[in-house]
């Protein structure tokens, strides 16, 4: 089991609106995450593109975000969660263009995540006619990216776009490409995945076991895989969140604190995809907070690791024992102050993630380096030209 976070850039209206710089210091403490999870054994930090989604994710380029994450870190794995690659929405060119740049750019700890949007107010905001038509053009999109990364004249007529005979540039750095992924909550989404070789995104919520037919849809597909890239990335990807103490009972009260039902009604009031319990409080109305005792209760099923260090690991082993691969976490959507965020990360990567996670090397580079048998250049010393 390797380990991420997500920086989300949640921007709360309630910090807007007694602090008119919120939205930026909120822009620099995903970056302080970022820097926090490269020192403390977390593998990966993950980045997604949202539009005119107000308070839930105020983040439309990880390209640009993480390029400037790259320079502040040195292990951890930077990744795309999601880059939109319908045409309507980013150019596929500039997309394959923007990847292979962040190759380098990071020395090869770039993943590149990839999507069609989860909202329809993001969507249409794009003058696509319908959230229906995005998938076409998700599929058409992910079979030809690839195939611009190669260093030969590529050209492409299609349904939603087209490429005249052009060389693309720059190649990736090294031997083929970044991992690649997508974003998955539905079973058939899941075997497209693993029949294209893609690692997955789990973005359904809810207890670990209520995902497991997720999982195996996704496992039955991966064994007979056709790439779309230079290789099968066999990864899925987890999301919950994370708060962990030294003092357990502690961290059941902070958490019950926290705005994690606040960030959720956003999720539910924005994100057309996710299914939307019976009974649940339209917006502007939250779903009320939960109490100490009930965070306990969520975390001993799994929904959350939240308490100390070994109330985590519990939570952990559940989502370890159905099959996940990575588990990443959210710790900037709550509004927690930014060193409780930290401590609690410094914590988890002590205590935690060297009982699940004793491999140095991630496993995307494993797989990256298994297509080609070649090893990653990394870091190129000196900028002469040679």
């Amino acid at each position: 089991m390797e380990f991420g976070v997500f920086a989300q850039l949640f921007v709360p209206q309630f910090e807007r609106d007694r602090d008119p710089r919120a939205e930026h210091r909120r822009i620099f403490r995903n970056v302080e995450i970022a820097k926090t999870a490269d020192q403390n054994a977390f593998k990966y930090v993950w980045c997604p593109q949202h539009h005119f989604l107000d308070e839930y994710s105020h983040m439309p380029g990880p390209e640009a975000f993480l390029a400037f994450c790259a320079a502040q870190t040195e292990r951890v794995h930077l990744g795309s969660a999601i880059f939109n690659i319908t045409p309507p929405v980013n150019k596929p060119v500039r997309v394959a263009e923007n990847v292979a740049l962040l190759d380098h750019l990071t020395n090869n700890r770039f993943e590149f995540g990839t999507g069609r949007g989860s909202s329809s107010t993001e969507v249409l905001g794009f003058d696509i006619a319908s959230v229906d038509e995005t998938k076409d053009m998700w599929r058409e999109t992910i079979r030809e990216i690839p195939k611009m990364w190669k260093d030969e004249v590529y050209s492409y007529e299609g349904r939603h776009f087209r490429v005249p005979e052009r060389k693309i540039f720059p190649c990736p750095h090294g031997p083929a490409h970044p991992a690649m992924w997508v974003a998955g909550g539905s079973p058939g989404t899941f075997t497209e995945a693993g029949e294209m070789g893609l690692g997955v995104f789990c973005f359904a919520l809810g207890k670990p076991s209520q995902m497991e037919p997720l999982l195996r849809a996704y496992k039955d597909a991966i064994g007979g895989a056709t790439p779309v890239g230079d290789y099968v990335n066999d990864n899925i990807m987890g999301v919950t969140n994370m708060l962990c103490m030294e003092d357990r009972n502690k961290a059941f009260e902070v958490a019950s604190n926290m705005g994690m039902n606040y960030y959720s009604s956003l999720a539910y009031h924005w994100l057309d995809n996710v299914p939307r319990p019976k009974d649940l409080p339209e917006w502007p109305t939250k779903i009320p907070e939960p109490t100490p005792e009930q965070v306990e209760y969520l975390s001993s099923e799994g929904f959350v690791a939240i308490g100390d260090p070994d109330d985590c690991a519990r939570s952990v082993q559940r989502w370890v024992d159905l099959g996940f691969d990575q588990l990443t976490f959210s710790p900037t959507t709550n509004t927690l102050p930014t060193e409780t965020v930290v401590a609690s990360m410094e914590l988890f990567g002590r205590e935690v993630i060297p009982r699940f996670d004793t491999d140095p090397v991630h496993s995307t580079t494993r797989y990256r380096e298994a297509a080609t048998g070649e090893t990653l250049p990394g870091v190129v010393e000196g900028f002469d030209v040679v």
